[in-house]
């Protein structure tokens, strides 16, 4: 069996992983996730129909049951109703708020992105057509002073020419030192 070896003294602190260390609020992140999928639901067909569904119910509840089951009376002008549906617009609105402000801050951020990628791209693509330049007239320069064929043969030929003209000189030398 292994000791543990977290030995706890009363003379040293235990540290900050106690309650002390977590923060008692929920970070703005988590909070702004959490506006996001909340903004996202309300705006499905699944949310509107649901709440048309819990409204029709609690209008037909409390229109069609005997008075004594009604707990939000249609004399009261559904009171009930009308402050809980009051109170989930007064959520929802700050909420859609919240979750368009992210949204604009990560468009802008993609933005700037894509500003920077045209930039290193434009940047890019001048490099490659000065190089495009430099090479065409390099390949202009090449054309201008390149050896075609037939002159390559006329020069071979005139090199062959005069060293079978050496060598005809040198054996005729030779011939004539000889007695």
């Amino acid at each position: 069996m292994a000791k543990d070896r977290r030995t706890f003294s009363l003379d040293a602190p235990r540290g900050r992983a106690g309650m002390l260390s977590r923060s008692p609020q929920p970070s703005r992140d988590r909070f702004g996730r959490f506006s996001e999928a909340f903004a996202r639901a309300m705006g499905t067909s699944g949310f509107l129909i649901g709440m048309s569904v819990f409204v029709a119910v609690w209008l037909w509840w409390n229109t069609a049951m005997p008075r004594e089951m009604q707990f939000d009376a249609a004399e009261n002008n559904f009171t009930l109703l009308t402050l809980i549906l009051s109170l989930q617009a007064s959520y929802a609105a700050p909420l859609i708020l919240l979750a368009q402000n992210r949204q604009d801050d990560r468009d802008r951020v993609q933005i700037e992105q894509d500003r920077q990628r045209a930039e290193r791209n434009l940047a890019d693509t001048e490099y490659l057509a000065r190089e495009v330049v430099a090479l065409r007239m390099a390949m202009t320069d090449v054309s201008e002073h390149a050896v075609t064929r037939d002159v390559l043969r006329q020069e071979l030929k005139a090199l062959l020419e005069s060293l079978e003209d050496s060598r005809d000189r040198d054996h005729r030398g030779e011939k004539a030192d000889q007695p």
